[in-house]
């Protein structure tokens, strides 16, 4: 049996697509009348699938574009078995249906939510955390007895054969397929009604996955990104807010989508910021000289990844921005070394768009109240960091900016808590997943309301008069 297709093996791809889809409609409400039991068995299969395909996975992701294997274990691998564990210990729980108290009208009624599965579900994966942003959202969607079809990005081919490996030890192909393939692929496969759609990746692309999912009203969960703020209070710690925004910025080469886009220091600190953030550097990769051949730098993804961050370097360098760390790099090895900017001209791209890159520009502000105002009029981004000692900068944060999700004194670990949603606001995703609220993405609340004994609405039917106007008044002044 087959579990996963690669389209340019396969002369019929569309008609391939189609089986799968109308397969998985063919075992769609078996799924969906899962046990909690059943559902924790699928997960477990897959915890022992990871676990046996661990090591492949890292070296293909090495492979693809890098990265160190000690750094994907602890970035991708294990946060992948938290949340199949998180999952398995508390499924029973989400899957519980919540009792809803009844107005008093209702009294002989009982109320509740259940949680029911949406049914067939796409998961449009991305390349920079390609196990961890795929079988995320795939927990949640098991978890909440859905089928699932999967298209992981192609420009991880090796992480590919890994996943698909995993993935064919774990599943029949009814329950969750893998797609491969390019931009096509994705368009054919959003052009099927299935009932969820989620996809992780750029806003620009966002947008269409989801004028897509409009032509069969699919509900849609998008994760986007956008330029995620750190932001270095005047009573901060600037030494520890540099390690904190040097390891989240540079992990992965910045190939994150919560990684600190850019950095807000008070002009006065900006110095000390600096030489933090160099001596953060030089303690996770060496002396500036060794970086091009450090093993745990990671590369950029391809070409056209390098040419456009590179690009966005010296576009601002050629406007006046001044170079103070880094900026070496080798095209045919897709390198850009740890590179921090100072003196960025506002308009330049590398202040306007998300730079996916292991590039820091750090712009600076007078006031504190400068600094909040600066990421007001920003577009919402995904993640927002705030380094201060004090509780009261912090709320004022908090209460001024917003975002998808929030750090404080450090970065990208509110990901690590299963137990915290995770998306975006507007312009950098719509929904959340992790735990239990990815349970929740992929269930539908189906309100259920149960009649015991003789309704009590009955007094209140035409034909109306003198009667109900008693019934109603009495009852007004019984729950003043």
């Amino acid at each position: 049996m087959r579990q996963a297709i690669d389209v340019g093996s396969v002369q019929d791809w569309r008609g391939e697509i189609r089986r799968l889809f109308d397969l998985q409609a063919g075992s769609r409400w078996a799924v969906a009348r899962s046990t909690a039991p059943d559902r924790r068995k699928k997960l477990q299969r897959l915890r022992v699938a990871l676990d046996k395909h661990r090591g492949a996975i890292a070296e293909g992701i090495r492979r693809d574009f890098g990265r160190a294997a000690d750094e994907s274990e602890l970035i991708e691998i294990h946060p992948s078995f938290e949340e199949i564990n998180f999952a398995i210990a508390h499924l029973t729980e989400w899957m519980r249906p919540e009792a809803i108290e009844a107005p008093i009208l209702l009294a002989d009624t009982a109320s509740e939510i259940r949680w029911e599965p949406k049914g067939q579900v796409l998961i449009l994966a991305p390349w920079n955390y390609p196990l961890f942003l795929t079988l995320g959202p795939l927990v949640g969607a098991i978890a909440a007895g859905n089928v699932v079809i999967l298209k992981p990005s192609e420009k991880v081919p090796e992480t590919n054969r890994a996943l698909r490996a995993a993935l064919s030890d774990a599943f029949r192909e009814d329950e969750v397929a893998m797609v491969e393939g390019e931009a096509p692929v994705a368009e054919a496969l959003l052009e099927l009604p299935f009932d969820h759609v989620f996809f992780t990746g750029s806003t620009r692309v966002g947008k269409v996955v989801m004028a897509a999912a409009a032509k069969t009203l699919a509900s849609v969960t998008l994760e986007l990104g956008g330029k995620s703020p750190a932001i270095v209070a005047p009573d901060a710690a600037v030494e520890r807010a540099a390690q904190a925004i040097t390891w989240g910025k540079f992990i992965n080469v910045g190939q994150t989508c919560v990684a600190p886009d850019y950095a807000l220091v008070q002009e006065g600190q900006r110095q000390a910021f600096l030489d933090g953030v160099r001596t953060a550097i030089e303690r996770s990769y060496g002396p500036e000289s060794a970086w091009a051949t450090n093993p745990e730098l990671a590369r950029l993804v391809d070409p056209a990844a390098f040419t456009r961050v590179k690009g966005l370097v010296d576009d601002a360098v050629q406007r006046g921005a001044k170079l103070v760390v880094g900026g070496q790099s080798n095209a045919a090895e897709r390198f850009l070394a740890p590179t921090v900017l100072i003196d960025v001209p506002a308009d330049a791209p590398l202040l306007q768009e998300e730079i996916f890159g292991p590039v820091l520009p750090v712009v600076t502000y007078r006031t504190f109240e400068d600094a909040l105002a600066y990421v007001r009029n920003r577009p919402k981004p995904l993640a927002l960091y705030v380094f201060s000692r004090k509780g009261s900068t912090i709320d004022a944060t908090l209460a001024e900016t917003t975002s998808g999700g929030v750090c404080v004194n450090n970065t990208l670990l509110h990901l690590a808590n299963p137990g915290l949603p995770f998306g975006g606001i507007g312009p950098s995703g719509t929904g959340n997943y992790h735990g239990r609220a990815g349970f929740r993405t992929f269930s539908h609340e189906r309100a259920v309301l149960r009649q015991q004994g003789n309704p009590m609405a009955r007094w209140l039917a035409p034909p109306y008069g003198a009667r109900m106007n008693r019934i109603v008044m009495r009852l007004a002044r019984w729950l003043e």
